[in-house]
């Protein structure tokens, strides 16, 4: 997958900025606060239809203007697209090659960008939100069923919520309940099969990146107890407690995952560092595991990755990114030293005062 132009509208400091990036390394430098980072946003927005940096509403859009808006074109192997998204922070419009999207999951399917950025270690730390994010993510690209049954399961979870908080009646909350468990069964099995998948992919980036770790394993946590129970039983035996508190306490929306490490005791026992690489190796495994079922490598975007990591761990995620042939955008105050010198086609663009120049091309 390759980016072929980004065009930028009212993304907080950018009024309308366009970019012609490279096929291959892409590297945007200038000072603290320029917008490195929002150009990288535009990218996450298209393919997650939110910023990694938080939602829409909560300052993405430029002061004054109505909506933030964001066009791409990109090359795949099944040949050219073009995408558009409109977002206003509380309702939005988007386009796909030439036709309307009803939902915006139909464009983040579409477009496959993994990010890392300064913030990656909550992915370890964090709550479970995320970790569900990343493996569903994983899902929409790889499995094209998926996505009905996660549009399905939060339809009925939904009406369930909705009715345990009027007090209902059971038999108002049995059809709700059989709804869940007949999409919830199958998306579980999907969580777990894709775990399952990024499991070789995960201990070999740890052994580049992480060595102290040791083997490694992923422990999903389905959200209730599936090996004792079905989902609907599971469901019923927890309708009193959730008729009282007036929410669905058990089920895949609260499914997580952790990654248990022989050489590290407990994810309390990590250091910053120690998550942040722990989670770029779950988001370098992520990457390898999309390009090994779709045949091509997802747009990786590396967010001022010299703020936490020193020059060796920094050398040794781009050299396995660099490996792959993925394109690569990468932020900074100045150009990871690596690159300079040695990257054939390595593309620079300068960020300052609301504007993105293109400065050479090798």
């Amino acid at each position: 997958m390759r980016v072929t132009r980004l065009d930028i509208g009212d993304l907080r400091r950018f009024a309308q900025v366009n970019l012609a990036p490279g096929p291959g390394l892409n590297v945007l430098t200038g000072p603290n606060g320029a917008g490195k980072t929002s150009v990288l946003e535009a990218l996450h927005l298209m393919a997650y239809g939110r910023s990694f940096r938080g939602r829409v509403g909560d300052g993405l859009i430029r002061r004054g203007a109505p909506a933030v808006e964001v066009f791409v074109e990109w090359q795949d192997d099944h040949g050219g697209h073009r995408a558009g998204l409109r977002h206003t922070g509380s309702s939005w419009t988007g386009r796909f090659d030439g036709c309307d999207v009803a939902h915006l999951g139909e464009l983040c399917a579409a477009f496959a960008v993994v990010t890392i950025e300064p913030g990656s270690h909550q992915l370890i730390m964090g709550g479970a939100e995320g970790r569900r994010r990343l493996s569903d993510w994983g899902l929409f690209h790889v499995e094209p069923e998926f996505l009905p049954l996660w549009r399905r399961y939060g339809r009925a979870l939904r009406q369930r919520n909705a009715l345990l908080k009027t007090r209902t009646s059971a038999d108002q909350l049995e059809p709700w309940e059989r709804e869940m468990a007949v999409s919830g069964e199958p998306l579980t099995q999907r969580r777990t099969r894709y775990l399952e998948e990024l499991q070789p992919h995960l201990q070999s980036a740890l052994d580049a990146l992480l060595p102290a770790a040791g083997a490694s394993q992923i422990d999903f946590q389905p959200g209730w107890r599936r090996e004792e129970l079905t989902l609907a039983d599971a469901l019923l035996l927890a309708r009193e407690r959730d008729l009282a508190t007036g929410f669905t306490s058990v089920g895949p929306h609260r499914a997580d995952w952790r990654i248990d490490q022989a050489g590290i005791p407990g994810r309390t026992a990590l250091s910053r560092g120690q998550a942040k690489l722990t989670a770029l190796s779950v988001l370098m495994a992520q990457a390898e595991h999309h390009a090994r079922l779709r045949g091509e490598w997802p747009v990786m975007a590396l967010d001022d990755l010299a703020s936490e990591l020193d020059r060796a761990h920094q050398r040794r995620v781009l050299d396995r990114i660099r490996a792959s042939g993925a394109q690569v955008f990468i932020t900074g105050t100045e150009p990871p030293a690596d690159l300079l010198g040695e990257a054939a086609g390595l593309v620079r663009f300068h960020v300052e005062h609301g504007t993105v120049q293109r400065l050479d091309a090798a």
